[in-house]
């Protein structure tokens, strides 16, 4: 088993986060959570990273939870239980909210947990050879700290089926319920990623995490004089800003931004 379940890259200003767990498919257990969690904490505290990839070393992206782990949970007092349940809860909750871009770049199979990390990420890249499922009511239990971004990725309509019937997602069929954004050939896939964090460094940092909390504070609300009046003073504060003025000269100018490197 590999004593390092989890390896940071960094280069350029984009962070490789790389599940090494391949020998169990990259299955969670207490220490993968632990490392996930910190790891993705670490990276959106440091100024230098631009956008986060995660990926999974081996056959597959995460096969889920790992079945040991659940054993020795299913056994734990509850107060032990509920503890544990909230680092799971957390885990994806810092990725969702991570004030960087993430993505998800997904090969193999994505199971129960693993298609909560495809979710959780703002943009998932998928193999046409991924395969993704919530597959948790086939041990009895259910996708709970994973819903939300599952349900934000697929909807609720979508997410009532696949919650109860636990059935294989085919990368095709996951592009088309809108959880992946970009489909390619397995030998395409690190070009795709590629293309899409060349996308992101061109943009201002501080603007791209302003559009993340724009997206949390007006989806799913009706459009009420509140929500006009927030939208409003949002882009107000942003105008104002030296990466504003500087994005503004750079366009006017017809130079890359100081923030895109050369």
């Amino acid at each position: 088993m590999s004593s390092q379940p989890l390896k940071i890259e960094r280069e350029g200003g984009v962070a490789r986060v790389v599940m090494s767990r391949a020998e169990v498919h990259n299955a969670f257990d207490e220490s993968l959570i632990a490392a996930l969690t910190h790891g993705f904490q670490e990276l959106d505290a440091d100024e230098g990273v631009r956008a986060i990839v995660l990926a999974g070393e081996g056959k597959s992206f995460s096969a889920g939870a790992d079945l040991n782990w659940m054993q020795r949970q299913s056994a734990a007092p509850l107060e032990a239980n509920l503890e544990d349940a909230r680092k799971l809860a957390a885990l994806f909750h810092a990725i969702a909210h991570s004030s960087k871009p993430t993505i998800a770049r997904v090969h193999g199979a994505a199971l129960g947990g693993g298609m909560g990390l495809a979710s959780a990420c703002d943009i998932c890249v998928a193999s046409t050879a991924a395969v993704f499922a919530t597959s948790e009511v086939k041990f009895g239990i259910i996708p709970s700290a994973i819903s939300p971004y599952v349900i934000r990725a697929i909807g609720q309509r979508q997410a009532t089926r696949y919650f109860q019937t636990a059935e294989r997602i085919s990368a095709q069929r996951a592009w088309e319920l809108g959880l992946v954004h970009e489909l390619c050939e397995a030998d395409a896939l690190d070009a795709a990623v590629a293309r899409v964090v060349d996308a992101l460094l061109a943009g201002g940092p501080k603007a791209q995490a302003a559009a993340k909390a724009l997206i949390r504070a007006v989806a799913d609300r009706p459009i009420t004089g509140e929500v006009v009046e927030d939208t409003a003073r949002r882009i107000a504060t942003l105008r104002a800003t030296p990466e504003a003025r500087e994005g503004l000269a750079a366009f006017l100018e017809k130079r890359p931004a100081a923030w895109v490197k050369g």
